[in-house]
């Protein structure tokens, strides 16, 4: 704090970083209910524990690997207004297809942009969707995360 650049910042600005990394929090993107498949962090198991199974939850896990799921984590922008955990996620015809798990202005992409769970067949890029705020329905369309370039600081070997 004694570095005059240096400023206090609060969990609005974690926040909105976090988001725009599309890094999920637990408690919101992330819970006991939510898979590390659903979730799109499989990178995170490793080979032999794929191969050989035996971890907590291992059945479940393993056969979504196989199977796949119902539902995934998708990554939004919305074309206006702002949406926030819980808003519904709708298909273009209205059906209620997911849920908003965090979502907020993005001020490196001056775009609203939101994360949730959706049905897995309206999980493809490109996908066209609603998200429901108020009773105002906002289009948004499924999109690559993190939605912006990380350059996170990679030490020397």
């Amino acid at each position: 704090m004694s570095q005059p650049e240096v400023r206090p910042a609060g969990l609005g600005p974690r926040d909105s970083l976090r988001l725009e990394a599309a890094l999920p929090l637990y408690g919101h993107d992330l819970n006991e209910d939510i898979t590390p498949i659903e979730a799109g962090l499989a990178w995170a198991i490793a080979k032999r524990r794929r191969q050989e199974g035996g971890f907590l939850g291992a059945d479940v896990i393993l056969a979504q690997l196989n199977n796949g799921v119902a539902r995934k984590r998708v990554g939004l922008v919305l074309d206006s207004g702002v949406c926030r955990e819980n808003a519904p996620i709708l298909s273009e015809s209205g059906e209620n297809i997911g849920l908003v798990t965090s979502g907020g202005f993005a001020p490196s992409l001056k775009k609203a942009i939101a994360m949730g769970y959706v049905k897995t067949a309206h999980s493809e890029i490109g996908t066209r969707l609603k998200v429901s705020v108020r009773d105002r329905q906002y289009s948004a369309t499924v999109t690559k995360m993190p939605f912006v370039a990380t350059s996170y600081y990679k030490p020397p070997k």
